[in-house]
């Protein structure tokens, strides 16, 4: 009795539970069903990937083709979806759900409606084209096209247009007017009149359509190389012909070439790289302020997105922006992008390529108003191969170094008219160090700062290494703007690097220019700029606009601002201090080896050489340098493999300077 008494009593619990749990049921209205599916299905969307969903009257795979067929005009972009809201009522139910897309840098934002249905206990959506996009019927795909923004010019000094659109041709072959000829025939003559690879541009015309036009080069239309291709001599290949076009150009093909950079269809690394900023055919920047500052330049790419018929009209296709018979969804005008403000001057900058024209090895003069710290001109010789010497290069500054030295020894109480020992050698740890060949035998011994300055004595601040020590090297480098941050100029540049610490015969070294102590052209000339304005000159090459910044992904030392300044300098030159460095600079004018700049007009031209060994050879090559100060001009002159800076780098510069005076 007692375990039949316990058992009724279990039965009962059972019962109340059953009927607690009906209960429940009753008030459960099935959203919580709802709601996964609409979780499954906008996840599902994202992906653009529906295969392994329920469906109501369609399976998963079905709907999946259907879905890519819809959005297969909308290539390499995947729309964010979200769930905002799930409501039901009985075994139907609506999901509302929000869209995102990022489309050549506009976002396509809308919400559209998922209808639900429970079925044998089992929610699901029903497929509808009206799922994708508003209003999408069937029979409908989506379709966008776009429309490229007018790039900004590149400007100069007092806003003069650097560069701009420019004609151009673009010489290739046209495969709709083979006439049945071979292409790889035609695309390999093609190739050798464009001096191409003939294989290379060969598979491309191969991979190209039949009514494809396939570009081998383009061509500055007033060039050349593009007057010569005349009716007469393209007639001779069968589908060859030429297409006149426009791209943003500088002046002349090598005008600061290695600074602005260029323009072209971008590289698969870039386009990769962009994260959706870019597709394949995009027109960007290749290197340079081209491509630092793409994205201001560019512009906002103009895009419209439109409800295609997947039946187009004859001889259209669904893509072709002109047809009317489409629903236009989305909308967003091209925005031309933003000039870039720079300040380099024109004449000044052809002047220095002109200069440096028949130059071999690599070589650059750059060109800065010290007062305001303006880059006048940054020019590259045809022997630096596109390579941005003047700018970022690193080299032994030899004796043009030794301005830093005397202003170590002008803080340690020197003056121009201090005694300094002038040997013929000098011996440091077991390493002997001699003057330059020709150097004067009558400027041998104890001889006033002023002079050895002038002659270049090596020796002589060799010789004061033990009064000066490194680290008041490297702080009187920075005194002068060398080895400090290049932020302001909102491009890459190389101010220099000087070691703080050195003992024996590094430090030696260190004093004439030589070992660690590395700097480029660019900051050869702010060190005399320097000199010249009394306190440290800070380069600045870009003026941005407020609000203005680089390319993403492109490589910056700062996020550019206007007008951006570098950190101040501690301890920076003094106005008295450069008075003294000025008389030493212009020694070298007056009675040192560059006497052939005393006629320069205008202002008194103060100067500096520099030879610099490197490498292995024996005897070693040298770097040739000359730095100078001429009113508020500080220009700076260097051939990698040049000999001795007065004698290569002193006509160079004086070329440049009577050019600018002019």
């Amino acid at each position: 009795m007692t375990l039949v008494g316990k058992s009724t009593k279990t039965l009962s619990v059972l019962a109340a539970s059953v009927i607690l749990l009906g209960s429940l049921s009753a008030c459960d209205d099935g959203k919580k069903g709802a709601e996964s599916i609409a979780q499954q299905l906008a996840g599902g969307l994202s992906g653009l990937n529906v295969a392994s969903l329920r469906f109501d009257g369609v399976d998963g795979a079905e709907a999946d083709k259907r879905l890519k067929a819809i959005v297969k005009g909308l290539p390499g972009s995947k729309p964010a979806v979200k769930v905002d809201s799930v409501t039901v009522n009985g075994e139907k139910g609506t999901a509302k759900l929000s869209f995102d897309w990022t489309l050549s840098g506009a976002h396509w934002s809308y919400s559209t409606d998922a209808d639900l249905k429970k079925s044998n206990g089992e929610w699901a959506a029903q497929w509808s084209p009206g799922l994708i996009a508003p209003d999408l019927k069937d029979g409908e795909v989506l379709e966008t096209s776009g429309q490229a923004a007018p790039r900004a010019d590149i400007l100069g000094a007092g806003g003069k247009v650097l560069v701009t659109n420019r004609p151009v041709v673009n010489l290739g072959v046209d495969k709709s007017r083979l006439n049945g000829k071979d292409a790889g025939a035609a695309a390999e003559q093609v190739a050798r009149l464009a001096d191409v690879d003939p294989g290379v541009f060969a598979a491309q015309v191969k991979a190209a359509g039949p009514q494809g036009f396939v570009t081998a080069i383009t061509l500055r239309a007033d060039s050349p190389e593009a007057k010569a291709l005349t009716p007469e001599k393209l007639a001779q290949i069968p589908g060859a012909r030429t297409v006149p076009g426009t791209l943003p150009l500088a002046p002349t093909r090598g005008f600061a070439r290695a600074v602005l950079g260029t323009v072209g269809e971008a590289t698969a690394e870039q386009v990769e790289k962009s994260k959706g900023r870019l597709k394949a055919g995009d027109v960007t920047g290749l290197g340079g302020l081209q491509a630092r500052y793409d994205a201001q330049l560019r512009g906002q790419e103009g895009v419209v997105v439109r409800a295609q018929p997947v039946a187009a009209p004859e001889g259209a296709t669904p893509s072709d922006p002109s047809q009317e018979q489409g629903r236009v969804l989305f909308q967003v005008e091209a925005k031309a992008g933003t000039p870039l403000k720079t300040t380099l001057d024109p004449r000044l900058q052809t002047l220095a390529e002109d200069t440096l024209k028949d130059i071999a090895p690599a070589s650059a003069i750059v060109a800065l108003r010290p007062s305001d710290g303006a880059v006048l001109a940054a020019a590259s010789g045809p022997g630096s191969n596109g390579y941005n010497t003047a700018m970022i290069g690193q080299y032994a500054p030899g004796s043009t170094f030794k301005i830093v030295d005397s202003l170590a020894m002008i803080r340690n109480g020197m003056t121009p008219d201090s005694t300094v020992s002038c040997t013929a050698t000098a011996s440091v740890d077991g390493r002997t160090f001699k003057n330059a060949p020709l150097y004067p035998a009558s400027e041998v011994g104890t001889i006033p700062l002023r002079e050895a300055f002038a002659h270049s004595c090596n020796t002589a601040f060799i010789n004061a290494r033990d009064k000066v020590s490194q680290a008041q090297v490297s702080a009187a480098a920075q005194s002068l703007g060398v080895g400090v941050s290049s932020d302001a100029l909102n491009f890459d540049g190389y101010l220099g690097s000087v070691p703080s610490s050195a003992e024996g015969t590094e430090h030696a070294a260190s004093m004439i220019g030589q070992g660690k102590v590395l700097l480029s052209p660019l900051a050869a000339a702010v060190m005399a700029g320097s000199v010249g304005k009394g306190a440290p000159v800070t380069p600045r090459l870009v003026l941005t606009s407020p609000g203005a910044a680089a390319t993403p992904g492109a490589t910056a030392s700062s996020s550019p601002s206007a007008l951006a300044t570098a950190a101040p300098i501690q301890n920076p030159v003094t106005p008295a201090e450069s008075v003294k460095l000025k008389d030493l600079m212009r020694a070298v004018v007056t009675s040192g080896h560059a006497g052939f700049l005393a006629d320069v007009p205008g202002a008194p031209v103060g100067a500096k050489t520099g030879t610099a060994e490197f490498g292995a050879d024996n005897p070693p090559k040298t770097h040739a340098w000359i730095v100078a100060t001429h009113g508020d001009l500080a220009v700076a002159v260097f051939v990698e493999d040049g000999g001795l800076g007065a004698d290569t780098s002193g006509p160079l510069l004086k070329k440049f300077l009577v050019g600018a005076a002019g």
